[in-house]
């Protein structure tokens, strides 16, 4: 099965276009105001209408209301959304059967203990991102370029489509899917030369990699 890729966190128009011309199946747009990857709606519109039919555009944000919900769709045509915070199983629920969109719940782990979760999540998200659990004091819940222990995932199926996240980089990524069983894979850090900024050559480079197995 071709692995599938997400690249997380694009702030350009030319990161949009490298991804397209790499084969990267979904797009992430960052909502959250304290990360180096944060757009604005206005920003992150002229990025989706710039992505073309096929590319997924992925809105990432982290604990947000409602209100704050409406005021992105209102004007971001978005594919999916992720929620990338302390959501609850029920506002999980809530968020994708109020907005009508796919929803994608990411899930740090840094122990075999932080795996219960996931299974909860599977149940009511449409995906489920298992990324790395941010290091103690980190300001972002993911991007922060740190991978966990994959040995952790052996043996460990959900029925819910789910996608491998943490530390992940054109150098490691075969084989994190090797190691995981991964069929879908994103970064963020991973293929930046600077917080937020994105490199088409790594971009490439890393989906590349991906589809090494």
């Amino acid at each position: 099965m071709k692995v599938r890729t997400k690249i997380c966190g694009l702030t350009r128009r030319e990161d949009v276009t490298a991804c397209a011309e790499a084969g990267v199946v979904y797009i992430g747009l960052n909502f959250f105001a304290k990360s180096p990857r944060y757009v604005t709606p206005a920003q992150a519109r002229m990025l989706a209408l710039e992505a073309p039919v096929g590319l997924a555009k992925v809105g990432l944000v982290v604990d947000a209301d409602d209100a704050t919900l409406d005021a992105i769709l209102d004007e971001v045509p978005l594919d999916m959304l992720q929620l990338h915070g302390h959501e609850s199983v029920e506002r999980v629920r809530w968020v994708r059967a109020r907005y009508g969109l796919p929803v994608m719940k990411a899930v740090g782990v840094s122990e075999a203990a932080d795996l219960d979760a996931l299974a909860r999540y599977a149940a009511v998200a449409d995906q489920i991102l298992v990324d790395a659990k941010p290091p103690k004091g980190a300001i972002l819940p993911g991007g922060n370029g740190v991978p966990f222990d994959w040995t952790l995932l052996d043996g460990r199926e959900w029925a819910t489509p789910w996608m491998l996240a943490g530390g992940l980089t054109p150098q490691n990524v075969t084989e994190a899917i090797k190691r995981t069983g991964a069929v879908q894979v994103d970064t963020a850090s991973g293929v930046e030369t600077a917080p937020g900024v994105k490199d088409a050559d790594l971009i490439r480079a890393f989906v590349e990699a991906a589809e090494r197995n």
